[in-house]
């Protein structure tokens, strides 16, 4: 039998262990979290070879798949389901999806011939849901909506609390993505500020694109503090120090370890690289997903 000395020596151990334990899981968890990739980043080639491409992703590391548009029927010229399987065959986890509030009005220098013509969720919003339903993924993702002036901030939020709505009773979680100009006052108010106070955070959450938060000035382990747990996808990007280039993760000013320590606060699960037209898309996730490997 054990001497009194060792059992409460085995009963100290335990004990610590007990204690530490939560704090190293907590840590261990996000450290692993998955990296997944926004297929926006290969826009204009990804229909190109779905498959292979797809296999490249995943032999980079990555291991999580949110989509977006495409010239070709269906997802990437297929039903939702087989699209959903063959990422499953590869060992992807397709996670979420990318669909335009309205029709789309490009930034200035953008060559609109590389975008396919699209539904929307002001016009397709009942048919949108249930393609994603049927696919399978969790999440559906509103890319962009029109916010120039106040008359288009409250349409597009009449639109998000209707599709917030129809995604809910379909088993989606309804999510937004930001670029900067959510962060601008336009007439005496921010789109984003309109769209977190009225629609209700268990219906909207937010797909909060970092590089851009960044760009806009926003701090944002504040923002995680004034809407914890609304924000379980991201984007991440680097930008030059004039914020006027995107650069491959890690080749910029964004600072991420700041902001991957408070990540519990924001309620982020799924982290999505995207590079919006990279001169090699390959290169660009390649030198991102090491330098996130580091920070994380």
């Amino acid at each position: 039998m054990p001497s009194r000395r060792r059992f409460l020596q085995q009963s100290s151990a335990f004990l610590a262990a007990s204690i530490l334990a939560p704090r190293f899981l907590s840590a261990q968890s996000f450290t692993s979290r998955p990296v997944g990739i926004q297929l926006f980043t290969l826009m204009g080639k990804f229909d190109q070879d779905v498959k292979g491409n797809l296999k490249k992703i995943a032999d980079l590391g990555y291991t999580e798949i949110e989509s977006a548009f495409s010239g070709l029927s269906g997802f990437y010229g297929m039903p939702g389901k087989d699209f959903m399987s063959l990422n499953k065959d590869l060992g992807l986890n397709w996670v979420s999806h990318h669909v335009n509030g309205a029709p789309f009005k490009p930034r200035p220098g953008m060559d609109m011939s590389r975008f396919p013509k699209m539904m929307t969720l002001r016009d397709d919003a009942s048919q949108l849901v249930d393609l994603a339903a049927e696919a399978g993924v969790k999440y559906l993702v509103c890319a962009n909506t029109p916010i120039e002036t106040k008359d288009e901030v409250s349409a597009s939020a009449a639109t998000l609390q209707k599709t917030a709505e129809l995604a809910k009773k379909a088993g989606l979680t309804f999510c937004y993505h930001n670029h900067d100009a959510e962060f601008k006052v336009v007439d005496g108010q921010k789109a984003f500020d309109v769209f977190t106070s009225q629609i209700s955070a268990d219906l909207l959450k937010f797909e909060l694109d970092l590089g851009w938060a960044s760009k806009a000035g926003v701090d944002v382990v504040e923002l995680f503090k004034q809407h914890p747990g609304r924000f379980p996808l991201c984007h991440i990007k680097d930008f030059d120090s004039e914020y006027k280039n995107i650069l491959p993760v890690g080749e910029g000013v964004v600072n991420y370890k700041r902001i991957f320590d408070a990540a519990k606060s924001g309620g982020l699960e799924h982290f999505f690289v995207e590079h919006d037209f990279p001169k090699d898309a390959f290169e660009s996730l390649r030198i991102s997903k090491k330098a996130l490997d580091a920070i994380l």
